[in-house]
């Protein structure tokens, strides 16, 4: 994982832009703190932190072409490199680096290439022959990247919000699976990335073949154990991570590290136990108390950039996770991020009416992964110097999973949710962990972690100053005490309305998206992103059920 900040269309003077850009870079240098690169001309300056991981002895960035007149700084990992550097056979690579296939491609395909990465990346290219830029990101937005424009109209890029707070006055997101050519005639970001399968008549015909997900995700896995430097996986004892430390342990050249965080005696922690004894990894448990978990808060915003709920509280716990992760010289790590949006693994699933509107919720939350669980996977690491990598979320992995006819993924009595996963890999794993009821990560490190958080809220929040949160907080207004708090210490770091407004602000039961709301009535009047707000389908949900229906493993 690195950090890369770019600037163009540039009136200022290169002297001027290149000290700001330093600054910006030195933001962001937790993201890659072993070693710093920039290019910088009158037309445009790149600066790059870098956290090596493939090549480290040679693959420091700028990337330059041979004549020096293309130049390129890359955040991420391109897991088919050494595919695509077979199919350049004419050019000269001066590094073992991943990165620098990116620069050959373009070289010789012009700016169409793109499709055809298979990875996780955010990068940006400026080509002084003809003083065009080219900036894209991945697929999903498992990197971030934003964007904007000072007041004199110069384009920034940069890998965190904080890069750009105080010197943009207009700031984004830079969409995922979308590029920006500088020559185009639009002027902004253009999507690169179509799937068939976002359309459920796509998919309402096909024919589900179980037997094609456990290979296409140990073909993922594989791809992604990629790496020059000691690596990991997280291990939350959930079915996703789980099934990701089996595989990867299977294909691991040495026998793996494992990590799990919670509260002393959580749910999460117990399980993860029994996996890692199943699987056979090296196991550590990283315990945190309440008290820490709240004194971390303050740095997670700033790290996370968001004041979403459901974001901040299952951040912090990854957060204290990834500094002791650091401390034991591991600089990448698996997670299991990407299959509850795949195979509709969210208990609010329980509820969803028939296929089509089941296949939808899917791809509306895969859509948005990157404001939410992708954001939260890669800043939390990256904020001590650790890359997450997301196997479920590899390109090909996800066009295999989401032509699987939806209604063979839907809930029903007899199958519980992600049931064809579970079937998959049922053998990888012990039986209570390959049919372990889901639970959304806030609440496995411990329930009264996200119980403390609501009534340290209620204490910190005067009611006199919630009353008049319209006021203050226009926009995105804050639901509920806790989005209050969260939002003040957000503002406290990045105190622009443009900053605000890079961040999501929806209702939701048990992080569905707001369409969805209208599956039950239960959901009407709910705001609650914890797994125990659908009710008759949580074992802990706030309203105990008589029975736990939909929850039987049968076959």
């Amino acid at each position: 994982m690195c950090g890369i900040i770019g600037a163009f269309d540039l009136v200022e003077s290169g002297s001027a832009i290149r000290s700001r850009v330093l600054e910006m870079a030195k933001r962001i240098r937790h993201r890659g703190p072993d070693w710093s690169g920039v290019f910088s001309t009158e037309a445009a300056v790149l600066a790059h932190e870098r956290l090596a991981i493939v090549d480290p002895q040679s693959g420091s960035q700028p990337l330059y072409s041979s004549d020096g007149q293309v130049v390129l700084v890359v955040n991420g990992e391109i897991y088919n490199h050494q595919e695509l550097r077979r199919s350049l056979p004419d050019y000269d690579f001066k590094t073992a680096s991943d990165s620098e296939v990116i620069l050959a491609l373009y070289l010789q395909r012009g700016i169409s290439f793109v499709e055809e990465l298979n990875g996780i990346f955010s990068f940006a290219l400026y080509d002084s022959r003809d003083g065009s830029y080219f900036i894209a990101r991945d697929h999903m937005g498992i990197i971030p990247l934003y964007y904007g424009r000072d007041k004199l109209g110069q384009l920034f890029v940069a890998s965190e919000l904080k890069s750009l707070e105080g010197f943009c006055v207009d700031m984004d997101q830079f969409p995922p699976g979308s590029q920006l050519y500088s020559r185009s005639e639009s002027g902004e970001p253009q999507r690169w990335y179509f799937r068939d399968w976002e359309s459920f008549d796509a998919v309402s015909a096909s024919v589900a073949d179980y037997n094609v997900l456990r290979p296409a995700l140990e073909e993922a896995v594989q791809r992604q154990l990629m790496s020059d430097v000691p690596y990991g996986v997280l291990l939350s004892g959930g079915l996703d991570s789980s099934v990701i430390a089996a595989i990867a342990q299977k294909y691991a050249s040495s026998q793996l590290h494992s990590f799990a965080v919670g509260l002393k005696g959580a749910p999460d922690l117990l399980a993860a136990q029994r996996a890692a004894d199943h699987i056979g990894t090296i196991h550590h448990e990283i315990n945190f108390t309440i008290q820490e978990g709240l004194d971390a808060i303050r740095d997670v915003i700033y790290h996370l950039e968001t004041y979403d709920v459901t974001t901040v509280r299952a951040s912090t716990p990854m957060y204290l996770l990834a500094r002791a992760i650091k401390s034991l010289g591991i600089k990448m790590v698996l997670s299991g991020e990407g299959s509850d949006e795949l195979f509709g693994g969210y208990l609010y699933f329980h509820k969803a009416p028939n296929a089509q509107e089941f296949h939808e919720e899917t791809v509306r939350k895969l859509k948005k992964l990157y404001l939410y669980d992708c954001l939260r996977a890669n800043k939390s690491l990256a904020a001590w110097g650790v890359e997450g990598r997301v196997p479920f979320l590899d390109k090909e992995f996800m066009d295999v999973a989401m032509r699987l006819h939806p209604a063979d993924k839907m809930i029903s009595e007899q199958r519980m949710e992600k049931w064809v996963l579970r079937r998959a890999f049922e053998d990888y794993l012990p039986e209570a962990i390959a049919w372990r009821q889901k639970e959304q990560f806030s609440d496995g490190v411990g329930y009264s972690w996200i119980d403390t958080l609501k009534v340290q809220a209620e204490a910190l929040v005067a009611d006199s100053d919630f009353e008049m949160v319209s006021l203050r907080y226009p926009i995105n207004t804050p639901k509920n005490k806790e989005e209050y708090y969260y939002r003040t210490i957000f503002e406290s770091h990045f105190p622009s309305t443009t900053a605000a407004s890079t961040v999501p602000s929806v209702k939701s039961v048990a992080c569905s998206t707001p369409e969805a709301l209208l599956w039950d009535a239960s959901f009407q009047g709910v705001n609650d992103p914890s797994g125990r707000a659908v009710a008759h389908v949580h074992k802990e949900s706030y309203v105990n059920a008589d029975s736990q229906s939909g929850l039987k493993r049968v076959g």
